[in-house]
């Protein structure tokens, strides 16, 4: 026969093991994983002239754009125009030039990204340039993971330079800098030939937005713009929200 004591102790034993069933279930969570979120442009899109628009010779193009690397880095040109064009007379003188660089030169398309004209506005120079980082023909040992604005006219020193058309590369350049480039600071390139300032191979310590002479034998892009330079990367800094 069960004792009192025993049937206490039963009912409390049966109890707990009732509690215990009828607790809730405590689940541990996985951490949440990070998701990947695309990073966008440190600056808007500027406007820009597509080449459809200034009606570039696509049947001079002799290969199609490369994609090259995100963009580190800016070179600064001018075009040797003279500089009392008429901006309405811009398209023409966009496809001379991509006549006289593909088959003057030799290279596959016109060598620069983008062209700004003395109006403020900008045109797209290499095919793709505007949705890909495009690698280029601007700068001589220095074309991958960078871009070439060129500016369109002569600028050597005493020529005064349009601020339409300082403001214009600056929007470009704030654009297409990859994320997290400090206009203001320098990066470290390396060569990929003999040609320019450096040997091939050679790493070079440039500012992110330089001057063609900074890295060849050349006088481009003229003394007046390369002596704005320091204004066009204050203006590329504070377009800029990184």
């Amino acid at each position: 026969m069960w004792s009192r004591r025993m049937l206490l102790g039963a009912g409390v034993v049966v109890t707990a093991l009732l509690v215990l069933q009828d607790a809730p279930t405590r689940h541990t969570r996985p951490e949440p994983r990070p998701e990947s979120v695309a990073v966008g442009p440190a600056a808007p899109r500027p406007a820009i002239v597509a080449r459809k628009a200034w009606r570039a010779d696509e049947r001079l193009v002799k290969e199609r754009p490369t994609q090259s690397g995100p963009v580190n880095a800016v070179f600064v040109h001018h075009t040797g125009h003279s500089n009392d064009y008429d901006c309405a007379d811009v398209p023409r003188m966009l496809r001379e030039m991509q006549r006289a660089h593909v088959q003057g030169e030799g290279w596959d398309d016109m060598g620069y990204n983008f062209v700004v004209d003395r109006c403020g506005t900008i045109y797209e120079g290499r095919a793709g340039s505007i949705g890909r980082p495009i690698h280029g023909a601007h700068t001589k040992g220095f074309n991958a993971g960078t871009i070439g604005i060129a500016a369109l006219g002569t600028f050597d020193a005493g020529t005064k330079v349009p601020p339409a058309l300082e403001a214009a590369l600056a929007k470009v350049a704030a654009w297409k800098l990859k994320p997290g480039v400090d206009a203001r600071g320098t990066v470290r390139l390396v060569s990929t030939n003999d040609e320019s300032l450096f040997k091939k191979g050679e790493a070079a310590r440039l500012h992110v937005i330089s001057g063609h002479r900074d890295s060849f034998h050349t006088n481009c892009p003229g003394d007046a713009l390369y002596g704005r330079l320091p204004a066009i990367r204050d203006a590329v800094a504070s377009l800029r929200k990184d």
